[in-house]
């Protein structure tokens, strides 16, 4: 169902300016999280929201009821796809690895990139290569 969603609701969530972060449906709850380089705001979400609607009452793909929700990625934002990894360079990030690199699955440092399938992030002074296939978790990091 999921992959079905993002068929339906990506193409159109970018048509109108945004990119399309997160998308979570569980029980009768779809929950989209929007973004764009200047943040999101409320108005942002009203706007998705009415347009997303429109878009799944044309496609259907969801038998019965359901709330559809749309909201900011908020300040510790997930990382999904290689872009966003390239993006947030300089940023500093929370990154769990579903198999151990070195003895480590839990790295937490600032993002250097993107190359070659590897995600570079600094952890203490020390430089890793983290393959982007073996990311489970990741997310930008509050800093205070």
């Amino acid at each position: 169902m999921r992959e079905t969603l993002l068929k339906i609701l990506e193409p159109a969530v970018t048509g109108l300016g945004y990119e399309l972060v997160e998308l979570e449906f569980q029980g009768k709850l779809l929950r989209l999280y929007i973004d764009q380089p200047q943040g999101v705001t409320l108005d942002d979400c009203e706007k998705v929201s009415r347009q997303m609607s429109a878009v799944l009452d044309v496609a259907d793909p969801i038998p019965g009821a359901y709330t559809l929700e749309v909201s900011s990625p908020g300040l510790d934002r997930p990382l999904h796809k290689p872009a966003d990894f390239a993006a947030r360079a300089g940023q500093r990030a929370r990154i769990e690895l579903t198999l151990p690199l070195n003895g480590r699955r839990r790295f937490a440092g600032t993002l250097r990139g993107l190359e070659n399938d590897e995600v570079l992030i600094e952890v203490d002074g020390a430089l890793f290569r983290l393959p982007f296939a073996q990311i489970g978790k990741a997310r930008l990091a509050l800093e205070f």
